[in-house]
């Protein structure tokens, strides 16, 4: 399975949520592997686990894999906001969501029934869980103990017709006592021992397959050939391996040819890749949300101790007990977290695509990144570091299991950030302004419109400005939060009033008006030319620099002691909105 236009990888996601920075990583692998050698990228929708999945969450995957730059070949089908059309079934092997795939599933049980290598199976959940206890309390593993009347190899058709019939079941895979091995391309071969595997459930009581025997299903019938995924579902492969052991194709979905004979499951090449975790040691999950959360309700409650899960409920929109409940580590509720995000101001770590989307970071910054945790190129920049900047077609181009690292990564929010400063800074301004205006536009639409309505040549001296310090769009909009801002607005920083323009008997005050006259009769109110406007009055005043005029300016123009360069913000605010500006500011103060 080296040909390369034989290639098909696969990234499926259970949707149950966002996705999750570690789950990018991996699709962003078997992108690159497929594209570096000619194949196909799959996504399919494993959707099987009917209560927690949702539609909504299936297309927000999508979106955040399109968004990423990580498209697919096969899979579901999805419209972006210019018509491209990403997906669909080019090859004939859908449906990509599991849910529609359950009959054929059912069929394979049936053969694996009727083959002797699996078995309707009536025990409750009660009488499972009183024998779960007993090996507990025994101190022994628990291991699901196989019926006596089933045999390896043989059909037990009474147990198929009361299955039939109707009564509650689940069909168990019949384990053979035999050596496993997992042949994995990063961690060499893995080998399990006779007897380690049980008989283990592969169709649910609710009639839909377990996770392990739908995935072992698809991945043959739809021409898996390299399976790139997290060291977390190495534990599971041994099962995978053994029913690809035990399985045939059925004639209608055998070959062209190939009807008259079985033809038996294929074992995809496997390559397990090292995980994510926090810079702390601790898996990087969506518990980081609560932990955060927790702890900084916790500090405010010892501020105020008043605050209880009752009087907190109404604020946070969230009933009391499960507040308490939140507070006591009973529950890690992802709404009673974000809730304290919003109320309280609290700055909840990034785990899932969507977070960092939020956030204002780049594409092409988070797959840079991400390629780095568990891969690298294997070159030197010309200066002998190691190389660490590429972007995806590089990555597509150079990519191989190979290069893959054994040991686990950690996930660094400081050097993530620092990329995405750089790539920010890369940008020409026309981009950023582009960029900038489009995430706006999708996280802060108010905002989208207030900038939106300042003519392009002024946003684009904001850009020179704010596109060198910004580490995220979100913190450009920070530093362009003074447009924002109403001309009449008076709530201006009081620490910066009194010690930039009360001090020395009111001396900001008595400079901002004096430089408010000069500003009628200035022609050019250009960047470069309200810098050299500003230079003059200190000069012309004997001061030994701006910082006089230019804090007491700067006040009025944003309410606050810090902003961009005031060449750049007073353009982009306009005459008339600068000069209402600062009338209002002498006026409040």
């Amino acid at each position: 399975m080296t040909a390369s236009d034989h290639v098909v990888t696969r990234f499926a996601p259970s949707p149950t949520g966002h996705l999750h920075i570690g789950g990018a990583r991996s699709a962003l692998f078997c992108w690159a592997f497929a594209r570096r050698n000619g194949g196909r990228f799959m996504i399919r929708i494993e959707d099987t686990d009917q209560a927690r999945s949702s539609d909504e969450s299936a297309r927000g995957i999508l979106e955040d894999l399109a968004w990423l730059g990580i498209e697919w070949d096969d899979g579901p089908s999805l419209t972006l906001a210019d018509g491209r059309v990403i997906g669909a079934d080019s090859r004939p092997v859908g449906p990509y969501f599991q849910a529609q795939r359950v009959p054929i599933y059912h069929a394979y049980i049936e053969a694996l029934v009727k083959a002797g290598r699996a078995y309707p199976a009536f025990e409750d959940a009660a009488e499972l869980e009183a024998k779960r206890k007993a090996a507990v309390a025994a101190k022994q593993t628990y291991r699901y103990e196989r019926p006596a009347d089933v045999k390896p190899g043989v059909f037990n058709a009474a147990r198929w017709e009361r299955a039939q019939s109707g009564e509650p079941h689940v069909v168990r895979f019949l384990a053979l006592h035999e050596e496993i091995i997992v042949p994995d391309q990063v961690l060499g071969d893995v080998r399990i021992a006779a007897g380690e595997l049980d008989d283990f459930v592969i169709l649910k009581a609710d009639r839909f397959p377990t996770y392990h025997f739908a995935v072992v299903i698809d991945d043959e019938l739809m021409g898996v050939t390299h399976v790139l995924r997290a060291q977390e579902h190495l534990a599971n492969t041994p099962r995978h391996v053994a029913m690809q052991k035990a399985l045939v194709r059925l004639p209608q979905h055998s070959p062209p040819g190939s009807e008259s004979r079985a033809t038996p499951f294929r074992t995809p090449v496997y390559a397990h890749m090292p995980l994510i975790f926090n810079v702390d040691g601790t898996k990087m999950s969506k518990r980081d949300k609560a932990k955060a959360a927790r702890a900084a309700l916790q500090a405010k409650i010892k501020q105020e101790p008043a605050l209880t899960a009752d009087v907190l409920a109404p604020r946070l929109g969230a009933a009391a007990p499960d507040i308490a409940g939140f507070l006591a580590k009973d529950n890690d509720s992802l709404e009673v977290a974000t809730a304290i995000s919003r109320v309280f101001g609290v700055a909840l770590p990034e785990i899932e695509v969507a977070d960092f989307r939020a956030a204002g970071y780049l594409p092409e910054a988070i797959c840079n990144y991400l390629a780095l945790l568990g891969w690298n190129p294997g070159m030197k920049t010309e200066d002998g570091k190691d190389l660490e900047k590429f972007d995806n077609a590089f990555l597509a181009e150079h990519f191989s299991i190979e290069r893959i690292g054994k040991t686990n990564s950690k996930f660094d929010r400081n050097k993530l950030l620092s990329f995405n400063g750089d790539a920010i800074a890369a940008l020409s301004d026309d981009a950023f302004i582009d960029r900038w205006m489009a995430w706006m536009r999708e996280f802060e639409p108010a905002a989208a419109d207030r900038i939106g309505a300042v003519p392009r040549d002024r946003l684009a001296a904001l850009a020179a400005a704010i596109k060198p310090r910004a580490k995220t769009l979100r913190e450009g909009l920070k530093s362009a939060a003074f447009l924002l801002r109403d001309d009449e607005a008076t709530d201006f920083e009081a620490k910066a009033v009194e010690k930039h323009m009360r001090a020395d008997d009111g001396r900001g005050v008595k400079l901002l008006r004096e430089f408010r006259e000069t500003l009628n009769a200035l022609l050019d109110w250009s960047p470069a030319g309200l810098a050299a406007h500003l230079d003059a009055f200190a000069q012309a005043n004997g001061l030994p620099n701006p910082g006089p005029i230019a804090q007491p300016l700067r006040i009025a123009l944003t309410g606050a002691a810090v902003s961009p360069g005031l060449g750049e913000t007073m353009a982009v605010i306009g005459r008339l909105s600068c000069l209402k500006r600062i009338d209002t500011c002498l006026h409040a103060v």
